[in-house]
């Protein structure tokens, strides 16, 4: 007879064949048997999100943990819907703006329009779900495919998105005008149309992102076939900003329209920089003595994947939840090694700013260098592969329970480099220390020690004002998680900077860090 090692191995295999052979991610009940269907959700492998489908889980997550859904949650989408409305269905034109400027954070409800649907509800799991809304679908050259969700075509979206999402997305709208090469994509849906009030507030808001050439061509081929046009600018106490046309990637554009709307509010609440202090080897003494303290473990998580070493370890019965116990603390220790190496070289990069160098030039130059320190002993004691310190990630990579899916890895390669040349451009160290950090973990750049990563980089952006090493207690770590995941998923960097600024406040007033208490509004 078998035993129960045996049989759960039995069937990880078969979901092994299903997730990595077939590469599905949205299993249906059919795929699967009930025995083996059963014996995995039992064993935590397996977890239903609404009747009859599946996706893959680690048995690791605690109950409640959303990491597996929220990093399955498009692709899932992809292959329910196309499965359910037979490819006839696109999202909404709100959604479908949203992904075109770059924005795939999981939404608590994914609106659909499709002939066949009742406008019914359909619950998911996480306190998400899918309105099908019963309605024609637009003519097929309106519609386009990415990533295996059918959305409009950014024209079509622009045009028919409701007026509210110019004030309550004008960063992901305004990184969508900016992909639009030229007024013909969207006239000829305008004209067709007679959309007026539309093409108003598009020439305005066209406009207000500096494309004046698209929104006089707007108001020009109206008015020349007869019809009176008003330009009005939507974005409505949105100062104006001059964006780069020059390429399609949206993600330059995003990186440096959240700079732009955040910058003002870290000035409000962050206390004025002291300047670089005159004793140098004082602050860097203040440095060794604090080092370790902010040393986090990882922030980011990739998607639980069935392996073959998984199976054979649960054959043989030696698989368990719990890591050895050795295993275990050799991580630890290399970790922690890691971390003083790159402490080190964060302190050589913070010399050079007190020594007059522009902080962004500094960073940008030396990061890899702190990258490479803070995972050189996990490399050379085998835990990672040599490959792992190559620089920037090349697959995907995703935040414990967040709704934020980082950039892909080739958006990365555009952004990283606008990222630094606001830092070197940015005169507000505030600033500097507060977007510095966000935005560093919002493109989450590396495979692995983002959060640590941005946290050196907060403090070598401090040094650059004078402000002290400041410390992110590990019993604030829910608060600091909450605030980053309210300023990546809702565009609101308050909480996340009176977080900060409260910390380093208190660092300058030197109170000790276990009577710290920083919970933001």
């Amino acid at each position: 007879m078998a035993s129960p090692g045996e049989k759960l191995a039995a069937s990880l295999e078969v979901l092994y064949g299903l997730q990595n052979k077939e590469k599905i991610v949205a299993i249906k009940s059919s795929e699967i048997t009930r025995i083996h269907r059963e014996r995995l959700i039992k064993n935590g492998f397996l977890k239903e999100v609404t009747k009859g489908w599946y996706i893959v889980t680690n048995p690791k997550e605690n109950t409640g943990d959303s990491t597996s859904w929220y990093t399955s949650y498009w692709k899932f989408c992809a292959r329910y819907l196309e499965d359910k409305y037979n490819g006839d269905y696109c999202i909404s034109a709100e959604q479908s703006i949203l992904i075109h400027s770059g924005n795939k954070t999981v939404p608590h409800q994914l609106i659909i329009r499709a002939l066949k649907a009742s406008n019914t509800n359909i619950d998911l799991i996480h306190n998400t779900s899918i309105f099908a809304m019963e309605s024609p679908l637009p003519n097929v050259a309106n519609v386009m495919e990415k990533d295996g969700i059918r959305m409009l075509a950014l024209p079509s979206a622009l045009i028919h998105c409701t007026p509210s999402i110019f004030e309550k997305n004008p960063i992901d709208i305004r990184t969508a005008l900016a992909q639009i090469a030229d007024a013909s994509e969207i006239l000829a849906l305008l004209l067709d149309g007679s959309h007026t009030v539309i093409a108003g507030r598009l020439a305005g808001a066209f406009r207000n992102i500096g494309n004046n050439r698209i929104a006089d061509e707007i108001i020009a081929t109206m008015k020349s076939a007869d019809y009176d046009v008003r330009e009005f600018d939507p974005f409505k106490n949105k100062t104006p900003i001059k964006l780069s046309f020059r390429e399609r990637s949206p993600y330059a554009n995003r990186i440096k329209l959240m700079w732009n709307q955040y910058r003002e509010i870290a000035i409000k609440y962050f206390p004025v920089a002291p300047g670089l202090p005159k004793d140098q080897e004082q602050y860097l003494k203040s440095v060794d003595k604090i080092y370790v303290t902010d040393a986090y473990h990882s922030l980011s998580i990739e998607r639980y994947t069935v392996s073959v070493d998984l199976i054979e370890k649960v054959r043989s019965g030696s698989w368990s939840l719990k890591d050895s116990e050795e295993d275990r603390n050799q991580r630890d220790a290399m970790a922690a090694r890691g971390y003083w190496q790159a402490t080190q070289s964060v302190k050589e990069t913070i010399k050079k700013i007190l020594g007059g160098a522009n902080a962004g030039i500094a960073a940008d130059q030396d990061h890899h260098n702190w990258y490479r320190e803070l995972f050189a002993p996990s490399v050379t004691s085998g835990i990672l592969k040599a490959s792992d310190l190559a620089g920037y990630r090349t697959g995907p990579v995703y935040i414990s329970q967040s709704q934020h899916v980082p950039l892909n890895k080739d958006a990365v390669r555009d952004a990283m480099p606008v990222f630094f040349e606001l830092l070197e451009n940015e005169n507000n160290p505030a600033v500097r220390a507060v977007l510095g950090h966000f935005i560093f973990v919002y493109i989450h750049p590396y495979m692995d020690g983002n959060g640590r990563m941005a946290r050196f980089l907060m403090n070598v952006m401090l040094a650059s004002g004078g402000y002290p090493w400041t410390v992110i207690p590990v019993e604030e770590r829910d608060n600091y998680m909450d605030a980053l995941e309210k300023a990546s998923v809702e565009g609101n960097i308050e909480p996340f900077t009176v977080f900060l600024s409260k910390l380093v406040m208190e660092s300058l007033k030197g109170t000790p860090i276990a009577k710290l208490k920083t919970k933001a509004p």
